[in-house]
């Protein structure tokens, strides 16, 4: 680590990528959770399928997924990852849509920034999707809920209420 403990940044606090090159590639497992706030009618609108842009979930899973793989396009530090599995889901409740992305890989860096930016950016989609509908709607609750593999070994985030 360099100044203060800070790894992002060269001896002279510019910033730089940390070196992984000597890490040994490991599996890399990242689960990420997000919710998309909305009014009742707006998210009955996207369960049933009659939002006029299309099938809103549809479309937001295909984004979370492209957005895992372009990750290191959108961080500037990230190392760009060979993402070997990307899963979107969904869950619909009564004010809200919550997301959930699973991104696996074998590398020498985590995949958490993968599973945040699929979260982020399908949340993203569904508020783009959704907008005509209700002015209202809110991202929220983006997080790390579990990450596997590493140094750092495992991680699960501790229940929360809803």
């Amino acid at each position: 680590m360099t100044q203060a403990g800070f790894t992002h940044l060269d001896p002279l606090g510019r910033a730089r990528m940390v070196d992984v090159t000597p890490k040994e590639p490991s599996h890399r497992r990242a689960v990420a959770r997000a919710k998309v706030f909305m009014a009742p009618a707006t998210v009955s609108a996207v369960a049933s399928g009659s939002v006029s842009k299309g099938d809103v979930l549809a479309v937001a899973r295909v984004a979370g997924i492209q957005a895992a793989k372009r990750t290191a396009e959108l961080i500037p530090l990230c190392h760009p990852l060979m993402v070997g599995a990307v899963l979107v889901n969904f869950r619909v409740e009564g004010t809200f849509i919550e997301i959930e992305s699973q991104v696996e890989a074998v590398e020498r860096t985590g995949v958490e920034m993968e599973a945040l930016t699929a979260c982020a950016v399908a949340a993203l989609t569904i508020y783009d999707m959704c907008k005509s509908l209700d002015k209202n709607i809110t991202v929220g609750e983006i997080a790390l809920w579990e990450k596997a593999g590493g140094r750092s070994g495992h991680y699960q985030r501790a229940n929360s209420p809803e």
